[in-house]
């Protein structure tokens, strides 16, 4: 995975905020306190890798402008090569022209 400067900058300020966390939660872990230690751990590593791979603004961009495009207007998929009868309403002859 390719990072970019703002990617490694974002990445430096979820660490900053996690990695303490995540140090107190292997503190609770030690002493005992497993539920605390466990979810205070969990949420640590959720902010360092929800933001990396869930929250990507580019993949959420494109999807929401996707879903806000007319059908007719989305790139088509690469494999088809012409309409079927449904797309074009039946207005084909019995030859297919």
């Amino acid at each position: 995975m390719g990072l970019g400067v703002l990617d490694t900058i974002g990445l430096a300020a979820s660490l900053v905020f996690a990695l303490p966390l995540a140090n107190y939660a292997v503190v609770r872990l030690l002493d005992g306190h497993v539920a605390l230690g466990g979810g205070l751990l969990v949420v640590a590593v959720a902010m360092v890798v929800l933001p990396q791979y869930l929250l990507d603004p580019g993949r959420l961009i494109g999807s929401l402008l996707r879903g806000l495009l007319p059908s007719r207007l989305r790139s088509e998929t690469p494999g088809r090569a012409e309409p079927t009868d449904d797309e074009t309403g039946g207005e084909r002859g019995r030859d297919g022209r």
